[in-house]
């Protein structure tokens, strides 16, 4: 427990650029490690990217075919052989739910690493709060997701997400942007409180920066009035007239904004644009419509209505924007809602964290070799109801 206790210290006490190298120092000194190594996963979550110190360039694993990526993806600790007796323990670093990366750890034997496992697991946990505490000060761990530079557009975009994936025993949510590196305008919000969950799907309008910066001003409009403790319907309407007074009229952002109550179930949901919701029940998928009203900043004082849903412990509710429906195929088919509804049956046993991705990729395939025109964004929720 003492050696545990020195992890835990010296990763706290490090410095922000300098928490591979504390991690490294103590699993090496005090745990007899050979190697240790920090993967994190790039905004496309296909590859696992070392921390790596320039100018030596970062070593790439694939998250579904490797070692680490089987410990990314499971969220459990994988023990992979390496050679002359040594074991290099995969274990997943992640913080609420939300999936960061791996930490490999190569021990001298299957007999210390069983030994150490739960420890390292600790730590492997630890290290997942102070990297994203770290992030507002160094910029080493957003640099080593980046398979390729992301254009200023995704960039804003990104910064502006609560995360890719949380969970809590009520619930387990995960959302992704696509193309990751050139998203411009969908994004995707959440926030909970002891009995709330507050969820936003949001598709902005326009191309580039332009779309960028209506979305930003539109997420910012919502969260403040959401601090402000009022209702969705409050604060879609005091969002609306943000964006009214900045634009005048000349775009406007769809969004679905949904406020479900832990203790029952009871979801509320204000639809005021494209964004769409889609529930799996045992094993049946069916479009959910509710009533349509306007996009925000359409005029200069428009007022919205909640209407109620109630879910079910064992629902899962996906959302999507246009980016996903309307996906056309090399012959000018469209995506449509009953491939969408096979994706997301044929993805049931998944966790929601995994979903979006393997959405979007069989998006991509309908897609072909063309080009994405138009962003999409998955995000699922699974309810499990409250224990």
């Amino acid at each position: 427990m003492n050696r545990l206790v020195a992890a835990e210290r010296a990763l706290r006490s490090a410095a922000p650029h300098q928490l591979v190298d504390a991690v490294r120092g103590v699993l090496c000194d005090d745990y007899a490690a050979k190697a240790v190594d920090v993967f994190m996963a790039d905004y496309g979550l296909t590859v696992l990217r070392s921390v790596s110190i320039p100018p030596d360039p970062p070593e790439s694993l694939p998250v579904h075919r490797s070692p680490a990526g089987r410990a990314f993806g499971a969220q459990e600790p994988f023990a992979e052989k390496c050679g002359d007796g040594r074991v290099c323990v995969h274990l997943p670093v992640t913080v609420r739910g939300d999936r960061l990366g791996v930490l490999s750890v190569t021990m001298p034997s299957a007999d210390q690493a069983e030994e150490c496992l739960a420890e390292l697991t600790e730590i492997a946990e630890v290290l997942g709060h102070e990297l994203i505490v770290a992030d507002r000060d160094t910029d080493v761990y957003l640099q080593a997701r980046r398979r390729e530079r992301l254009t200023l557009a995704a960039e804003m975009q990104w910064q502006l997400l609560p995360g890719r994936s949380c969970s809590r025993p009520e619930y387990a949510l995960g959302g992704q942007l696509e193309p990751a590196y050139a998203v411009f305008g969908d994004n995707f919000d959440w926030s909970a409180t002891a009995d709330h969950l507050m969820l936003y799907i949001t598709n902005g309008m326009g191309e580039g920066i332009e779309a960028s910066l209506l979305t930003t001003l539109g997420i910012n409009a919502l969260r403040n009035a959401r601090r402000a403790g009022i209702s969705i319907a409050d604060q879609a309407a005091l969002a609306d007239q943000a964006i009214y007074a900045h634009y005048r009229g000349s775009v406007h952002l769809s969004v679905l904004l949904l406020d479900l109550d832990l203790a029952t179930g009871r979801l509320q949901v204000v639809d005021a644009g494209s964004p769409q919701m889609l529930r799996l029940r045992e094993r049946n998928v069916t479009p959910v419509g509710f009533e349509a009203q306007l996009p925000l900043g359409m005029f200069e004082e428009t007022d919205y209505v909640t209407q109620e849903f109630h879910v079910e412990p064992g629902d899962r509710l996906v959302f999507v924007s246009d980016g996903v429906y309307g996906v056309a195929a090399p012959g000018g088919e469209t995506y449509g809602e009953r491939a969408l509804a096979r994706a997301i049956s044929s993805t049931s046993l998944l966790p929601a964290a995994e979903v979006p991705g393997a959405v979007l990729r069989e998006l991509s395939g309908h897609r072909g070799p063309t080009e994405p025109d138009d962003d999409a964004l998955v995000v699922c929720l699974d309810w499990f109801g409250r224990p």
